[in-house]
C-alpha cells in the first residue's frame, strides 16, 4: 500500500511496519529536539530522553508544582497535541492491519509500557487472511521452536511458564543485584513481556483460549516470584506486595499475546518477538540505572481526638513506656513497629530515642512548643521489617539500603471545646521504588498505623490520667 502524507492525520486504512517504524522514530526526533529547543530558548532549562517520564524530579504531585513548572509542562503538552494525534493513528491503522481490535490503543498512553508496545508493534507482520480456530503446521517455518514447544496445551504452557520463570527471576537479579533498581522496568516493563511471551509460547502451535491465556501468564509471575523467594533474592511479603501491580500488567501482556497467537501469520515473527521481548525489559532497566529518578517526600497525617486537656497529653506523648503487643496487621507481618520512647533533655536540642521492633529511631528535637508541638528528624534508623523467608534471616537491598527513609515528624496538639485535645501527626519520608504511586498505597499505610499505634497509647493513658486527676 502506497503511503501518502494525508495519511498522517487519517486514521483510515492500515499501515505497514517499515512506514509505521519511521514515522514513530522520525516523530520522536522531530519532538525531542523541539522540547530541547523550547525548554533552552524560553525556561532556560536542560531536557533529556529520560525527563519525558521524570519531568519534574522530587516533586510531590502536580499540586507541587512551582509556577514555572507548571508553564512549562503546559507548554509541552500544548506541543505534543500533533504528535500525540499522529501517533493514536497510526496505532490505530496498525492495529488494523495486523489484525487485532483497535480499543488497544488506550496502551499507547501508558508511559513507560508503550514504548514496549511500539516494538511488539513494530515486529508483528500484516494480517494475511482468515484466522484459523484449529492446529496449524509450524514445522519448517522455524523449526527450532516448533521442536521445542509441545503441541499439547498443558506442555506448551508448563515450557512457557517455566522459561519465562527462569528468564523473570534473572531480570529482577539484574535490576536488584547489579543496577540496584526497583522501578518501571522491574514492576511493569518485566511482568508485560512474561506475560506475553508466555502466552505466543503457549500458544504457538494452536489458538488458545482468551481464559486460559490470561491463567498461564499470570502463572508466570507467580512462579517467577516464588523463584525469587527460593534463591532469597527477596522475601514473601515483599513479592506479595508485588503481585497486585505485576499479574494485571502479566494480563495485559497475555492479552495482547491471546490476540496474536490466533493468527497464524504471526508465526513468521516469533523470533522476532521473543528476542524484542529477552532484550527491551533489560534495556528500560538501563535507561533508568543511568537517570535515577529522585524520588518525592511524601506527608502521612493521621488525627486522633483524645478527652483530656493538652498538658496531660504531652506528658503521655514525648515519651511513652513499653506499648502492648501489636494489633495492627502491618506489624503481624514483619513490619518495624514502636514499642517505647525515651527523652534526654528538654527543648530543642534535646534527644528522642524510640526503641523499634528492628532496632532504635534516633530523633533529635529541632522544634518544641510545650503542650503544643514537638518536632524531631530522623538522624538514625534501623531497618523497614524483617523480611519473611524459608531460609531465616536475609539481605535484601531495598531494606538494607532504606529505600524508604524516613525524613521528619511533627505532633500538633490543638485544644477544642470540653477540654479534649486534636492530637495530629504528620511524618514525612521518601521511597526510591517505582510506580511510587503504587508503593505509595502501601508505604503509607504503614506509616499510618504507626501513627495509630502510638495515639491509641497516649488516648488511652491520657485520658485515665484525666479520670484519676478528676477523682481526687
Amino acid at each position: 500500500m502506497k503511503f501518502r502524507f494525508r495519511d498522517l492525520w487519517s486514521w483510515e486504512g492500515t499501515i505497514d511496519r517499515g512506514p509505521y517504524v519511521l514515522i514513530g522514530l522520525i516523530g520522536f526526533a522531530i519532538k525531542h529536539n523541539l522540547d530541547r529547543l523550547m525548554a533552552w530558548t524560553l525556561f532556560h532549562r536542560s531536557w533529556s530522553i529520560l525527563d519525558y517520564w521524570r519531568p519534574f524530579q522530587g516533586a510531590n504531585g502536580i499540586a507541587a508544582l512551582s509556577h514555572q513548572d507548571a508553564r512549562f509542562l503546559l507548554t509541552v503538552v500544548a506541543m505534543s497535541l500533533p504528535f500525540i494525534w499522529i501517533g493514536v493513528t497510526q496505532t490505530l491503522r496498525r492495529l488494523r492491519s495486523i489484525g487485532v481490535p483497535g480499543w488497544l490503543v488506550v496502551f499507547f498512553f501508558v508511559p513507560y509500557f508503550n514504548v514496549l508496545y511500539f516494538l511488539v508493534l513494530s515486529v508483528l507482520p500484516a494480517h494475511r487472511g482468515v484466522d484459523r480456530a484449529g492446529p496449524r503446521d509450524t514445522y519448517g517455518t522455524n523449526a527450532i521452536i516448533s521442536h521445542y514447544v509441545p503441541r499439547g496445551a498443558f506442555g506448551s504452557a508448563m515450557v512457557g511458564i517455566a522459561v519465562t520463570a527462569i528468564v523473570g527471576a534473572a531480570f529482577a537479579a539484574l535490576s536488584i543485584g547489579i543496577l540496584a533498581q526497583y522501578g518501571w522496568g522491574l514492576f511493569v516493563g518485566v511482568p508485560f513481556c512474561l506475560g506475553l511471551f508466555t502466552v505466543l509460547v503457549y500458544g504457538y502451535h494452536t489458538p488458545r483460549s482468551y481464559g486460559s491465556c490470561i491463567a498461564v501468564s499470570c502463572v508466570s509471575v507467580l512462579v517467577a516470584g516464588v523463584l525469587l523467594v527460593a534463591l532469597a533474592i527477596e522475601g514473601i511479603f515483599c513479592v506479595a506486595m508485588a503481585v497486585p501491580i505485576v499479574c494485571p500488567l502479566a494480563m495485559i501482556g497475555g492479552t495482547i499475546g491471546y490476540f496474536i497467537q490466533r493468527r497464524p501469520g504471526a508465526l513468521a515473527a516469533a523470533p522476532g518477538m521473543y528476542l524484542i521481548i529477552l532484550v527491551i525489559a533489560p534495556l528500560m532497566m538501563g535507561a533508568e540505572a543511568t537517570g535515577p529518578q529522585i524520588p518525592p517526600v511524601y506527608e502521612v497525617r493521621t488525627q486522633m481526638e483524645i478527652d483530656a486537656p493538652p498538658a496531660v497529653v504531652w506528658q503521655r506523648l514525648v515519651t511513652f513506656p513499653t506499648l502492648p503487643p501489636p494489633r495492627e496487621w502491618p506489624f503481624r507481618l514483619g513490619i518495624a513497629f514502636p514499642i517505647r520512647s525515651t527523652l534526654h533533655g528538654e527543648g530543642i536540642g534535646a534527644q528522642r530515642e524510640c526503641q523499634f521492633s528492628s532496632g532504635q529511631f534516633a530523633e533529635p528535637i529541632v522544634g518544641w512548643e510545650e503542650n503544643r508541638k514537638l518536632r524531631f528528624t530522623i538522624a538514625e534508623a534501623p531497618v523497614l521489617m524483617e523480611e519473611w523467608s524459608p531460609y531465616g534471616h536475609i539481605r535484601t537491598r531495598h531494606i538494607e539500603e532504606h529505600y524508604f527513609r524516613a525524613h521528619d515528624a511533627e505532633f500538633t496538639l490543638s485544644p477544642l471545646r470540653g477540654g479534649r485535645t486534636l492530637l495530629t501527626g504528620l511524618s514525612r519520608y521518601e521511597n526510591r521504588m517505582w510506580p511510587a504511586a503504587y508503593w505509595r498505597l502501601w508505604t503509607d499505610a504503614i506509616v499510618h498505623n504507626i501513627h495509630l499505634r502510638v495515639f491509641r497509647f497516649v488516648k488511652q493513658t491520657a485520658e485515665a490520667d484525666q479520670s484519676r486527676a478528676a477523682a481526687q
